[in-house]
């Protein structure tokens, strides 16, 4: 009984989330990442940015809590997917903004550079999203030490990678990850995500370098990681192996596996399990 009233509860809040999420509407800051000149490139910038093209101009959008809470807040850096060819900005980026104000989180969403085998562009991008929050931590009300990373898909393997190959100055706090792209295992990898990060010719170093659940050490932050057991585009041993990892390790981290939805239903309503997974989500955002 107790059991069945606790989950109640947990419906009745992520209700509530949804119908706040409705009414906020934050309009957000919009920062240019790179105005002193970028510091490599993807050899396409040149072209001119162009959405259409996947041509993205390294851009963050910062939305903050409307009310100033007494102490500083966290937050999160949202890293859409893509397949590393293009950039799912709503459903996996803008749209997540309302449920983590509500949450008092400040929200961070990058839009950022595909890498056309530069690996290092999307990285630079994300590193240079995480300094931004940093430097105006003050005057955004942000804990600088409680900076998150959150990724979806292949947005979900920029996210680990940040958290597992950053410097201490960029490293994020805590990572979320939906349906992340995390090995190169021939076996369970994306193929398309991982071309297009390194290129059809990666060598086995660079492979095994990009192997996320590989590169998990006892600094790695803990980790929130959600996904559906039918994913048939990014397995979900890709999740298994960066959980079974961070545990080896003793880094906190908790795995939810709904049984249906497939890949890329990220904050769409249409997705069965919506409301128990904000529910799940927000449990864990208040545990640390």
């Amino acid at each position: 009984m107790k059991h069945l009233l606790y989950l109640a509860m947990c419906f009745l809040m992520a209700g509530s989330v949804t119908v706040k999420a409705q009414t906020i509407g934050v309009k957000p800051v919009i920062i240019d990442l790179w105005q002193n000149g970028l510091p490599n490139t993807n050899g396409i910038e040149s072209q001119g940015y162009d959405d259409s093209k996947q041509n993205f101009k390294p851009t963050i959008y910062v939305y903050l809590p409307q009310i100033k809470s007494e102490r500083p807040t966290k937050a999160v850096v949202v890293c859409p997917g893509g397949g590393y060819g293009g950039l799912a900005m709503n459903h996996e980026g803008k749209h997540w903004a309302d449920f983590f104000l509500n949450e008092d989180v400040a929200t961070i969403v990058l839009r950022y550079r595909m890498p056309h085998g530069n690996c290092d562009v999307p990285q630079s991008d994300a590193y240079e999203a995480i300094r931004q929050v940093k430097n105006h931590a003050s005057e955004w009300n942000i804990n600088p030490d409680a900076i998150g990373i959150m990724g979806f898909s292949a947005g979900g393997h920029l996210a680990s990678t940040v958290a597992t190959h950053a410097k201490a100055d960029v490293m994020p706090a805590f990572q979320i990850l939906f349906y992340p792209v995390i090995s190169s295992d021939p076996a369970i990898r994306h193929n398309g995500s991982i071309i297009n990060l390194l290129g059809q010719d990666a060598s086995e170093a660079q492979l095994n370098l990009y192997s996320n659940d590989k590169q998990v050490t006892d600094h790695t932050p803990r980790a929130f990681i959600a996904l559906s057991d039918d994913d048939d585009a990014v397995p979900p041993l890709n999740s298994a192996r960066y959980y079974t990892a961070l545990k080896e390790h003793k880094v906190p981290a908790t795995m939810h596996v709904y049984p249906s939805g497939g890949h890329g239903w990220g904050i769409n309503e249409s997705f069965k399990y919506h409301t128990l997974m904000l529910a799940e989500l927000r449990a864990w955002l208040h545990t640390f």
